[in-house]
């Protein structure tokens, strides 16, 4: 058990608490989000992971989890709506537009499921 050490402050001895180590690493846009939403909307659940050392491992976890959803329910939206690459050699402005709509229905999606929960 570690022992606590205080210092001391004008009339006060305040306790000497450090964060523990949190590994570096990359945390995309999902993870930002997620970031964002734990501060604003829970941030008792933001401070327990933040004090635990676990909130970079959580929110790169969230994002990693985020674009493999992406990338799934966009190739499952796709092939739904019949997107496929013969529609864009013949009508390329068509295929980007279904895109964008399938790229923007697959985040609300895990925005819902993933991010905002």
């Amino acid at each position: 058990m570690n022992e606590i050490t205080y210092s001391r402050t004008g009339d006060y001895n305040l306790p000497d608490l450090v964060l523990p180590e949190q590994e570096d690493g990359f945390v995309g846009k999902y993870g930002l989000l997620r970031e964002a939403y734990l501060k604003t909307h829970r941030r008792v659940v933001y401070t327990n992971l933040l004090t635990s050392g676990k909130l970079h491992e959580h929110l790169a976890e969230t994002d990693a989890e985020a674009n493999d959803r992406l990338e799934m329910f966009m190739k499952q939206l796709a092939e739904t709506q019949g997107v496929t690459e013969s529609l864009k050699s013949t009508n390329q402005m068509a295929w980007v537009g279904a895109m964008n709509n399938i790229h923007q229905q697959a985040e609300e999606i895990i925005f819902k499921e993933l991010i905002y929960t």
